[in-house]
């Protein structure tokens, strides 16, 4: 069964009891956006040769989301 997780942006905390009251179930987190900057310490093109992962992890961007409605949900597989 998939999970919800919903994020809330960083500049709106506030929004988090309100969420974790309207998401209430054993099956939905919601947590804080704990995004603060690309955390790879070299550039794409001076990577690329030594990249062990064939791709990014992320199924979905959700940066527009969380600064046009504070807050976003994806689904997180077990």
């Amino acid at each position: 069964m998939a999970r919800l997780l919903v994020i809330v942006s960083r500049t709106e905390p506030s929004r988090i009891t309100y969420l974790k009251h309207a998401f209430a179930s054993e099956t939905t987190d919601v947590i804080l956006d704990r995004r603060a900057e690309e955390r790879r310490r070299f550039p794409l093109r001076e990577r690329a040769a030594a990249e062990r992962r064939r791709g990014d992890r992320r199924q979905r961007d959700v940066t527009e989301d969380l600064q046009t409605y504070g807050w976003a949900v994806v689904r997180c597989w077990p």
